[in-house]
């Protein structure tokens, strides 16, 4: 049988390496006093069509149940995870969850995420977390030239309230801004009746790079109040990570949230070797109103997938066979609790060459057998 287009089955490798993000992951949270959370894979559409998370149904994939509800494999762990800790009273405040989630954009459908949800915490204290988190993980896997990038969704949604325009071009100003596009911003913007704003928008595109340039527009904004306000929030995120000596921290001021309920800080990380995009998260307050709550929420979510193919999933680890037969079985498993820091297979027949960096053969010598390397 043939699979659907987009999916593939893995072997190897690419497997123990996700195994060990899980564990590494899984290891960080409980020592970090996360609890864990998991839903599950199948949820009603509506809890995430609705116009408090505004995801789209076309990049689910769904179906219809008995009664003619839309139901859709889980598209967000944070949305399912902002239902179900509305649903009853908790006492914590730290989650980790870890498993997969289902979008048509994504190639072959499935991507694998850890990811930690803080809630009820002090907006800086929950985000300098999941920072802190990051570091720490990251170091825990081995990977440290990964580089933090902060901006703030309030930056794009202060300038645009003072426009008149419409729901839908200010959709296509959104897209227009996560691309790039500056000419296009401008052009969209100003038909929104303010030149100033426009040009403001405008010059966003390019409010990317250096850490300093927070400097630049906090005198380019003084007379911004709430302009301002966002600015020192980030340089005040920004100088606490610098304190614990991550220093690769750059701005992107013209940064738009990629999912519609982030409505503050926002960071991302990306290696520094391909510029891969490995994390991505922020502040979604506004996210459990629709579960008639009022609280502080912030989260980041790994990509899992990426970070398993930065692993070198053996490492420096010894690989050894030991060739045995069916009277040394035994013999040859005892021989293998010796090696308890080695990777250790047993064989019947000789492995091919450079299978194995050590390879025992059992000889017997005067009536008993001993393994010797060949």
């Amino acid at each position: 049988m043939f699979l659907p287009e987009g999916s593939q089955d893995e072997i190897g490798t690419i497997v123990a390496n996700r195994s060990k993000v899980f564990e590494t992951f899984r290891r960080t949270a409980e020592q970090r006093n996360y609890t864990e959370i998991s839903t599950p894979l199948v949820e009603y559409a509506e809890t995430f069509t609705n116009e408090k998370v505004g995801m789209k149904l076309q990049n689910m994939l769904k179906w219809f149940d008995a009664r003619g509800q839309i139901e859709v494999l889980r598209p967000d762990w944070t949305t399912s995870i902002a239902r179900a800790l509305s649903q009853k009273p908790f006492r914590q405040y730290k989650w980790a969850y870890q498993g997969s989630i289902f979008r048509q954009e994504t190639p072959g459908l499935e991507s694998r995420q850890v990811g930690i949800e803080i809630v009820d915490l002090p907006a800086i204290l929950g985000e300098s977390e999941c920072l802190f988190f990051a570091n720490d993980f990251f170091g825990r896997l081995g990977l440290e030239a990964v580089m933090v990038e902060l901006g703030h969704a309030g930056i794009f949604e202060e300038l645009v309230a003072r426009l008149e325009l419409p729901a839908g071009q200010v959709d296509r100003l959104r897209g227009a801004m996560h691309d790039k596009r500056k000419d296009e911003v401008y052009g969209i913007a100003r038909t929104g009746g303010n030149k100033k704003i426009a040009e403001e928008l405008a010059a966003l595109v390019d409010a990317y790079g250096p850490f300093q340039m927070i400097e630049t527009y906090l005198e380019r904004w003084k007379g911004e109040p709430e302009l301002s306000e966002k600015l020192k929030h980030i340089q005040k995120l920004g100088e606490t990570l610098f304190s614990i000596g991550m220093e690769d921290v750059i701005i992107d001021l013209g940064r738009v949230k990629n999912l519609p309920y982030y409505t503050g800080i926002l960071f991302r990380g990306f290696l520094k070797k391909t510029g891969t995009s490995c994390f991505s998260g922020g502040r979604y307050d506004k996210l459990y109103e629709q579960f008639n709550r009022n609280t502080t929420a912030v989260g980041i979510a790994f990509d899992a997938d990426i970070l398993a193919e930065q692993l070198d999933r053996a490492g420096n680890r010894e690989k050894i066979c030991i060739i045995a037969n069916e009277e040394t079985l035994a013999d040859a498993e005892k021989l293998r609790s010796t090696y308890s820091s080695s990777i250790v297979d047993i064989r019947f027949e000789k492995p091919q060459k450079g299978e194995f960096s050590t390879v025992l053969r059992f000889t017997n010598k005067h009536g008993k057998w001993e393994a010797e390397e060949i």
